[in-house]
Order: structure tokens, then C-alpha cells, then sequence
């Protein structure tokens, strides 16, 4: 839908000016406007930081602690209700408002399903607590088998722990769109899955909005998503609105350096990376890690079946395959995290024993998804990072010290992250913390998992380009785990894809991604967003 299609049809939320401050006086919003017409989806993109989400929520009349409404309004015109401003309705009434005329779906399910309520009973109470005066027994059974979720009382009776991370977000999608509402606001909610999964619940939502008219604010970092998802898209940069239009005009012809800046940073499997030479393994010799036949399983459920796997020095070898996949536990066996079942690891020919020696956990670190899974939030970055130099080195403090100083300076974070804690960063300078603290021993091989997934396109293209210097600079090996295989080109030498437990194929970059040979592969390559598919 085009602006003037937009303005001609009217529309269903309007944000004029709308101004938004800290507790202590800060201004974070500098007069955003934005309108959504019926039918119709808005992106809302720009990096972490820019003011998105705030914008957004404030649909919602929703403001997060520390933050203040100080200008502005947001005029609501639904097909039951209509409202001047939402901001300015008393505290009882935008609750009722809530989940009946403006839902919202949260990036992860875990914040809209109650772990202790069955499936069924979740997207009910949405319906009882508004009122519905419709059965709602039927209403629950029609909005599950509207987003593609079965209905039958085995799946109405389940917990939330016993679905898919997938079916999951279906789930808090139904509850969105249960009482028919007239906006929705999705915040991220595809980051974490996998293409086959996302692009699911991408259509799921494209089919909802257009067959209910209504009005969608899509937040979002993947300008990959927002080509074959919106209509229009609204870029925002440090709290201010810079540049709208329809999605063809923004994302091909760009006006504003930001946008530019933006749609640069997207990884594309259609685009051909120029990347600096790093060192590789050539194939002969030995290996510097090799898998054979690992396996692992957890009760009747066998998660790995048959591993076989080698990495050469200064190698990326791209782990790729849907949630389920396999790919954390063999990245978790491999670093020592676990115990495999089954099957042989060495390193230069030696076997990686278990458990592992002092050397050995120097010689292969991992690289978590949150980097919280390695930085104590109560400890500084310098301490973080000194504590596997304390526990598998013999260097005194003096010498941890420098170390730690170097290391931050190789991953381009100054002498002052020292002293400051991992709360007070950016989500990509904690990511680069987290990455000094796994190279901080002078490591052979890295494992990173999905450690740009959560990622906005510019810090993940600085931490793309961050791994290809270690390689370079260092020679380490890399096992780079991910379901986005956009990023091949980026990061990667080789490839190999793993479905339920086993390897299907594997060969360098080009040959998997020009001439794939097993179907899963090729499922993978079209489900991928493309900037390509622009509406």
C-alpha cells in the first residue's frame, strides 16, 4: 500500500510529534510520527538504540519504567471505538483497551505464555478478560487453526515447554489476534528462529493483517524481513523519524546516508563478498580438530547420529540447520561442554580427553548467544575476562592484567571498558566482551553460537568483520553455528548442513550455495528473506 493509498483509505493509528523523556530529563524521542491504515503493515526499523520500540509501545500507551510521555498524541479510530488520543485516556480505560483493540506480541514467547498455563487456557483468558460474548471455546479453536497450529485437545491441554520455539510465537500471535483487534504491535518476533520457521510465521502474519484489515507496527533490525513482509517502512536513527516511504522506495532507492548505511549491512546470499585472505587449511596433513562418528542422545531421543567432521587452521566452517537441528550440542561437545555418547574428538591428532586437560580448554573456547552467558553481570569486563587466564594460565597479575588490556584492544573496545559492567554496554560491545573472554587464552579453535542472531544488521556486520580479523590476524579456527545462512559469504569457508542429527551435506561456500545437492539444503536456501523481495 502506498502513502497515498494510505491517506485515502484513512487510518487506523496516528503518532503526531510524539516526544518521549527519561526520568531525569533526557529526551529519547524528538517528535516521531507515523500512521498506519488499515490492512496495512508498518515497519519500524533502525538499530538497537534508535527509539523503535519505545515508538511503538507507545501505541499501546505503554511507556517502560525510567521513561515519560512529554509531547505528542496518538489518535485511535477503530471500527468499534475511536479515541483523539490514547495518551490521555485514564490508567482503567487503555487497560481495556489492551489485547481487545491493540495487542502486542513480544519478541520471545516466553513473556506472553504463562509456563504453568496449558495452551488452551492462555488464549482463552484473553477472550474472558475483555469480555468476548462469542463462544469461546469455538473463537480459542479457530485463531490456533488460523496461524497453522492444531487444535484437538492433545494440543489445547499442552504447556508451553512442550512446543517449539516456532509454534511457540504461533501461539502468542493467536492470543494477539484472538479478540480481533485493531492494531497489533510485533516486536521482533521472528529473531531467534529459524528461516523455514520464520518464514511460517511471516506468512502467518502477512495472511492475519490482510484478512482482519488490520492495522500492523512491525519492529524490526532485518531489512532482509521487511522486503517481502511490509508495505511501508519508517526508518528511525537516535530518537527521530529520518526517512518513510513505501518499501520499494526505501530499501532501492534510498535517500537518507542512514538507510544507506542500513541496507549495506544486509547480509544477501545474492550479493558476492570481497573479503581479505585468511589462512586456511588446504587438506592435506592433519587437521587441526577432527569429529568421527559422534553421536549423543537423551533418553529414546538421538540428537546426534554419526558426526563427521574436520577443521584446518585459520578455517570458518559454517554449522547450519534449523532449532532442533543438532548443532548446539555437537558446538557444546566439541568445546567440552558436554559429554558425546559416542564417536572421537582430537586436536592435531591428539585425542581431546574428558575431561579435558588445562590445555586443552585453553586450545578450543566457546562463544555463547547472550554474551551474559559468560559475563557476570556483578563483575567488571576486565575481571570477566581475567578469570580463565587465572584458572588456565600461570601468569602473574601484572601479566593478566596486560593481557586483558590487549585483548580488549583487539576487539576494538578501549581501555576504558575495563572497569565497566556488561549492563552498562551496547548489545554489540557486549558481544565483543564476550568474544575477548573466549580469545583472551590464546585459544586454536572458537566456537561461536549464533552470536549475531539477536544482532542489529550494522553490529552484526562489526562483528562478522571482528571474526574475520582474528582469523587473520591470530589464525584461529572457527566453527560458526547458525541458522542464518545469509551470512555464508560474510564468514565462511566451508559448510555443512545438519538436519535431525545428521550431516546432509558439505562443501565449500559456492558449491553448497550455487549447486546444493540434498533437498534440505536447497528448502533452507528458499526460505531465506531475501532484499531481493521487495513488495
Amino acid at each position: 500500500m502506498s502513502d497515498a493509498d494510505s491517506s485515502s483509505t484513512g487510518t487506523t493509528i496516528e503518532c503526531t510529534g510524539l516526544r518521549v523523556a527519561t526520568t531525569g530529563g533526557r529526551e529519547v524521542l524528538h517528535g516521531v510520527d507515523y500512521a498506519v491504515a488499515p490492512g496495512e503493515i508498518l515497519a519500524l526499523v533502525g538499530e538497537s538504540g534508535s527509539g523503535k520500540t519505545t515508538a511503538a509501545l507507545a501505541a499501546l500507551g505503554h511507556f517502560r519504567t525510567g521513561l515519560a510521555h512529554t509531547g505528542g498524541t496518538i489518535t485511535f479510530r477503530g471500527h468499534t471505538e475511536s479515541h483523539d488520543d490514547l495518551l490521555a485516556v485514564p490508567p482503567a480505560t487503555i487497560r481495556g483497551i489492551r489485547g481487545r483493540l491493540v495487542s502486542y506480541v513480544p519478541q520471545d514467547p516466553a513473556l506472553s505464555l504463562n509456563p504453568l498455563l496449558r495452551i488452551g487456557t492462555q488464549v482463552s483468558e484473553v477472550l474472558v478478560a475483555h469480555g468476548y460474548d462469542g463462544d469461546v471455546d469455538e473463537r480459542v479453536r479457530e485463531v490456533l487453526t488460523d496461524v497453522g497450529l492444531d487444535c484437538d485437545e492433545t494440543f489445547l491441554h499442552r504447556y508451553p515447554h512442550q512446543l517449539s520455539g516456532g509454534q511457540q510465537q504461533r501461539v502468542g500471535i493467536a492470543a494477539a489476534f484472538a479478540n480481533r483487534p485493531d492494531v497489533v504491535v510485533l516486536d521482533e518476533p521472528t529473531t531467534g528462529l529459524d528461516v523455514t520457521t520464520q518464514d511460517l510465521v511471516l506468512d502467518t502474519v502477512r495472511e492475519l493483517v490482510t484478512r482482519s484489515g488490520t492495522a500492523a507496527l512491525y519492529i524490526t533490525h532485518d531489512l532482509a524481513v521487511v522486503a517481502g513482509l511490509a508495505d511501508r517502512v519508517a526508518v528511525m536513527q537516535a530518537g527521530e523519524v529520518v526517512e518513510t516511504g513505501t518499501v520499494r522506495q526505501v530499501l532501492t532507492a534510498p535517500e537518507h546516508p542512514y538507510t544507506q548505511s542500513l541496507i549495506a549491512a544486509v547480509p544477501d546470499l545474492d550479493r558476492i563478498v570481497e573479503r581479505d585472505s585468511v589462512p586456511s587449511g588446504d587438506g592435506a596433513g592433519t587437521p587441526l580438530l577432527r569429529v568421527s562418528g559422534a553421536g549423543k542422545r537423551y533418553g529414546p531421543t538421538t540428537v546426534l547420529d554419526g558426526i563427521d567432521l574436520e577443521l584446518w587452521p585459520g578455517e570458518c566452517l559454517m554449522l547450519l540447520g534449523e532449532s532442533g537441528s543438532g548443532k548446539t550440542t555437537l558446538a557444546r561437545g566439541l568445546a567440552g561442554l558436554l559429554d558425546l555418547d559416542a564417536g572421537s574428538l582430537s586436536l592435531r591428532g591428539e585425542p581431546l580427553a574428558t575431561p579435558r586437560s588445562y590445555a586443552q580448554l585453553r586450545s578450543v573456547q566457546y562463544v555463547f548467544q547472550s554474551p551474559f552467558a559468560s559475563l557476570n553481570p556483578r563483575r567488571t569486563v576486565a575481571s570477566s575476562l581475567e578469570v580463565p587466564l587465572r584458572h588456565l594460565t600461570d601468569l602473574d597479575a601484572a601479566a593478566r592484567r596486560a593481557r586483558v588490556l590487549d585483548m580488549l584492544g583487539q576487539v576494538r573496545l578501549d581501555d576504558t571498558f575495563a572497569g565497566r559492567y556488561p549492563g552498562g554496554l551496547s548489545g554489540g560491545e557486549r558481544q565483543r566482551a564476550a568474544i575477548a573472554r573466549a580469545l583472551v587464552t590464546a585459544p586454536d579453535v572458537l566456537v561461536c553460537d549464533e552470536v549475531t542472531s539477536a544482532l542489529d544488521v550494522s553490529v552484526q556486520a562489526a562483528i562478522v568483520d571482528l571474526l574475520a580479523t582474528v582469523r587473520r590476524e591470530l589464525g584461529t579456527a572457527m566453527l560458526f553455528v547458525t541458522h542464518n545462512i545469509a551470512l555464508a559469504r560474510e564468514v565462511a569457508d566451508r559448510i555443512a548442513v545438519l538436519q535431525g542429527g545428521r550431516i546432509v551435506e558439505q562443501g565449500t561456500v559456492e558449491e553448497v550455495l550455487a549447486n546444493p545437492q540434498h533437498a534440505y539444503t536447497r528448502e533452507l536456501l528458499e526460505h531465506t528473506p531475501s532484499m531481493a523481495a521487495v513488495r
